[in-house]
C-alpha cells in the first residue's frame, strides 16, 4: 500500500510539472528549429534517393543488355559501368547516413519533450545528439556531394570521347 501512494505523489508531482502551458509552449518552441531540419533533411533524402534509383536501374539495363548479348558500337554502356558502381556506393551512403541523421534528430526532439517531464538535466544528452546529427548530416551531404562529382566527371569524360570521334 505504501509503495502504491509513493507512485500516485510521484504521478501528481509529474502532471503538476507538466500542466504548465508556458512549460509546454517551451519545449514546443525549442522543438521547432529540429522538426524544421528534419523536414529538410526529408526533402535532401528524397533526391538522394530518387539518384540511387535512377542510378541502380541504368546499371540493371546496362547487365541485362550486355548479357542479352545487344550490340555496344563504342563501348560506352559498359565504360560507363565503373563510374555508375562508384555513384552508387556514394548515393547509398548518403542515404543512410541522412536517414541516421532523421533518427538522430528526431531523438533529438524526443528529449527535449521528455526534459519537460523528468528532474534530471538532459542538457548535455541533447547537445551531444545534436552534435551526432551534424556529423550524420555532413557525412551523408559529403557522400552525396561526392555522388554528384562523379557523375559530372563521367559526362565529361563521355562529352569529350564524343568530340574526338
Amino acid at each position: 500500500m505504501p509503495e502504491l501512494l509513493v507512485a500516485m505523489a510521484l504521478d501528481f508531482d509529474l502532471i503538476e510539472r507538466t500542466s504548465s502551458t508556458l512549460r509546454v509552449q517551451n519545449v514546443v518552441q525549442l522543438s521547432l528549429a529540429p522538426a524544421f531540419l528534419l523536414a529538410a533533411i526529408g526533402a535532401v533524402m528524397n533526391v538522394m534517393t530518387n539518384r540511387l534509383i535512377w542510378v541502380a536501374e541504368r546499371i540493371d539495363r546496362i547487365r541485362l543488355a550486355r548479357e542479352a548479348g545487344e550490340a555496344d558500337e563504342d563501348g560506352e554502356l559498359v565504360g560507363d559501368l565503373p563510374a555508375l558502381e562508384k555513384r552508387r556506393v556514394f548515393a547509398q551512403r548518403a542515404v543512410m547516413l541522412s536517414t541516421a541523421a532523421a533518427l538522430t534528430i528526431s531523438i533529438v526532439i524526443m528529449l527535449l519533450f521528455v526534459s519537460a517531464f523528468v528532474t534530471f538535466p538532459l542538457g548535455t544528452l541533447v547537445a551531444s545528439m545534436w552534435m551526432l546529427t551534424m556529423l550524420f548530416l555532413v557525412g551523408g551531404l559529403g557522400s552525396f556531394v561526392m555522388e554528384t562529382r562523379t557523375a559530372a566527371r563521367r559526362n565529361g569524360q563521355r562529352l569529350r570521347m564524343r568530340r574526338g570521334r
